[in-house]
């Protein structure tokens, strides 16, 4: 069995990494550290968590009782604990947070569907963004294919749970509720990430990727609308997608249209495409906090394990 630690235990990714987890066949937690919950049981923080685990958070833990911690803190946190702590060899480590991604200190960007041999053999591993994973999905066929040539032009909402546990002014109820807001338009934190990854595979794409992201009034999941100019015939854009996420766990490409229910609760990434008058349209619905998060993270580590990389992630969307 696989012992997993998580260090900062009391969030959103964190509650949903330990739920799966718990139900993993592979994996048994060691530890669920959290300073301001110690001693309290994860279901008393975590309540869809009853009956499902009676473990309590712990303020201090043993690193070598672990073969992979993941980090879930907050953004910041990641890179002053690596340097506060001497990690035993061969302990590996998923950060859920953004200190990483730039593949500093060893890490690998955690996308499986752009670095999954590189996953297989990493001991750090950056998890990337919700919003970054949504629309890397959307981008990464025909970046590969060399067929970005204009701007990108990106219009995202999320649910309440992508700001975290923590309330504030715009995700309590009832601001929320029945209401819909733009937020940190054309300058949010994951567009560096998507730059990077994008130039990587396409490095003469000297475009923008135009990102206006929007606040819903629900939960959870992410659904990206993306438009750019492309040469191809819509059985053609169609096609490249079908191909290129071929051998994708969880990403799939499909002929109609897609919706947030379908991918809630998963951690599949759903994606449509269509042709108008030269542009591709593409849409990609995924859950913020599952493939964009924790579900993620747990598909990582599989793949550091050498497990099947679905092992404890065959859940069922919750439609209705």
């Amino acid at each position: 069995m696989i012992r997993a630690g998580i260090i900062g235990g009391a969030g959103y990714t964190a509650g949903e990494l330990i739920r799966l987890l718990v139900n993993h066949p592979e994996v048994e937690i060691a530890f669920v550290h959290s300073t301001s919950n110690a001693g309290n049981r994860l279901a008393d923080v975590h309540g869809g968590l009853e009956g499902d685990t009676d473990m309590r958070f712990c303020d201090s833990y043993d690193l070598a009782e672990a073969d992979v911690v993941f980090l879930c803190s907050a953004h910041g946190q990641s890179r002053l604990w690596l340097a506060g702590h001497e990690v035993p060899a061969g302990v590996r480590i998923i950060d859920l947070a953004q200190d990483f991604r730039d593949e500093s200190e060893g890490f690998v960007y955690g996308l499986p569907e752009l670095n999954r041999e590189r996953i297989r053999r990493a001991c750090r591993v950056a998890n990337p963004g919700c919003f970054a994973t949504a629309i890397q999905l959307a981008l990464l066929p025909l970046a590969a294919a060399g067929l970005l040539t204009d701007d990108v032009h990106v219009t995202a909402v999320t649910g309440s749970t992508g700001a975290g546990v923590k309330p504030s002014a715009t995700t309590h109820f009832s601001w929320r509720a029945s209401n819909l807001s733009v937020y940190k338009a054309f300058t949010h934190q994951h567009l560096i990430e998507i730059g990077r990854n994008v130039r990587l595979l396409q490095p003469s794409f000297d475009g923008a990727v135009n990102f206006v992201p929007m606040r819903g009034d629900f939960t959870r999941g992410i659904l990206a609308s993306l438009y750019t100019a492309c040469p191809l015939a819509e059985e053609e854009l169609r096609r490249l997608y079908a191909d290129y996420y071929a051998t994708a766990a969880f990403t799939r490409p499909v002929a109609h249209d897609v919706d947030l229910k379908q991918a809630v609760n998963t951690n599949k990434a759903l994606l449509h495409t269509a042709l108008h008058d030269g542009k591709a349209h593409i849409v990609s619905v995924l859950d913020n906090l599952l493939k964009g998060a924790s579900g993620q993270a747990v598909q990582n580590m599989n793949l550091m394990f050498g497990l099947d990389e679905t092992a404890g992630l065959r859940l069922k969307a919750n439609a209705f």
